[in-house]
């Protein structure tokens, strides 16, 4: 039996996927050409590079919400981009658009996430307000483009226009420079569009998981929300009696099956309805193709009302993103007033800029062309760090022992 061909895959794209999805074929390569591969496409290629990249492995000690010290059960910025992709490719085959981007770029898509979830994106923007500030998603860009290392014929991962543009479409900030190469696109393929939305599903439905799992949060609390409490009496409905971790879990399967349901439903009427023929139709098309209905989307709002004002100003969790953000300002002052400090790789990059100006103290980093100023090159350096590991530097350099 022949072995399997990138032709043959692509043929098999022309015939099975919608008109309005984003073929292989279609796609405006990479910055740096490469061969295609014997049988692999451009896009299965692009998810392997991320899952096999060092920033999506640091992403398992990274805080989705919750700092992840609190314990071993509730989600970590991994264990969410997993459950985004799953519920992502869902949507994709049952749209039947192309599942492999949409996977990557949902894998992709927090790559980015400094430490101590948003509180670690805030401090870092703050430090960072006279460079341009920091972005999650620009910086996620910035590691794929060029500070992942794992290839010798070019920086980065040299991943595909597609996936490079889902960062800045996530972003929301196509003025600025990041923005440039994909400003005239016109909107965004569905196959992002799906992973944006997708992410909301995941987010709304698990914060409330883990925050019922910390205590933070109680049954009782929750009946005051339209949607969990259509979805509670549905469940009840099903299993009467049923209880604790069990009834939990029942509900949030429902919550999340209405959702997915609704998405799939609205967003089919979306295509049909503005007359969607081709991948050009969806970036032409001036309002988003993928969302929710409008009683979904209110039942949606109300459930992220009571995650802003419940759980995420909860004094536990106020007390964590304050001690997150302390630790990170403390180790950039540090770093940006002894640089000596940093590991010499980063300190290359930053002496990379000082050699054009003849100041370097370090030699320059062969086959690198990125050069930062030290106050960039130091916010790098703390956005790449799990968790963990920023509070081992904050003790290393703040609480000093004999021990190395």
């Amino acid at each position: 039996m022949p072995s399997p061909t990138v032709d043959s895959w692509l043929d098999q794209e022309d015939s099975r996927l919608a008109p309005g999805a984003l073929r292989n074929r279609d796609s405006r390569g990479r910055r740096h050409p490469e061969p295609a591969h014997e049988f692999r496409t451009s896009f299965q290629r692009d998810r392997e590079r991320i899952v096999y990249s060092s920033s999506f492995r640091r992403m398992t000690g990274k805080t989705q919400v919750l700092v992840a010290s609190v314990n071993d059960h509730h989600r970590t910025r991994l264990t969410h981009t997993l459950e985004v992709a799953q519920i992502a490719r869902t949507v994709a085959r049952r749209l039947q658009l192309n599942e492999d981007l949409t996977e990557a770029i949902a894998l992709a898509h927090d790559i980015g996430h400094p430490p101590f979830g948003h509180a670690g994106e805030q401090a870092l923007d703050e430090c960072l307000r006279e460079f341009g500030g920091f972005n999650h998603n620009l910086y996620g860009l910035r590691r794929v483009d060029e500070l992942e290392e794992r290839y010798p014929g070019f920086p980065g991962l040299n991943l595909t226009f597609e996936l490079r543009e889902a960062f800045v479409r996530h972003s929301g900030i196509l003025n600025g420079p990041d923005g440039d190469e994909f400003r005239e696109m016109g909107g965004p393929p569905l196959e992002a569009q799906v992973v944006d939305v997708v992410d909301s599903i995941a987010y709304d439905t698990h914060d409330i998981d883990d925050a019922l799992g910390l205590g933070f949060v109680t049954f009782d609390e929750l009946h005051e929300i339209e949607f969990w409490r259509r979805a509670a009496e549905t469940v009840r409905g099903i299993y009467p009696g049923l209880s604790g971790p069990s009834f939990r879990g029942a509900v949030l399967r429902e919550l999340l099956a209405w959702q997915v349901t609704d998405l799939l439903t609205e967003t089919a009427r979306r295509i049909v309805a503005q007359r969607i023929a081709s991948a050009e139709d969806v970036r032409r098309s001036e309002l988003p193709l993928v969302g929710f209905g409008t009683e979904m989307l209110a039942w949606k709002q109300g459930l992220e009302r009571f995650l802003r004002e419940r759980v995420y100003r909860h004094h536990r969790v106020l007390q964590m993103t304050a001690s997150g953000k302390r630790i990170l300002k403390a180790l950039f002052d540090e770093y940006t007033r002894t640089p000596e400090l940093l590991p010499e790789k980063h300190l290359r990059r930053w002496a990379g800029a000082a050699h054009l100006a003849g100041t370097a103290p370090y030699p320059r980093l062969p086959g690198r062309t990125l050069v930062e100023t030290l106050p960039r090159v130091v916010g790098d350096y703390l956005a790449g760090m799990t968790d963990r590991f920023a509070q081992r530097e904050y003790r290393r350099l703040f609480q000093p022992s004999v021990d190395l």
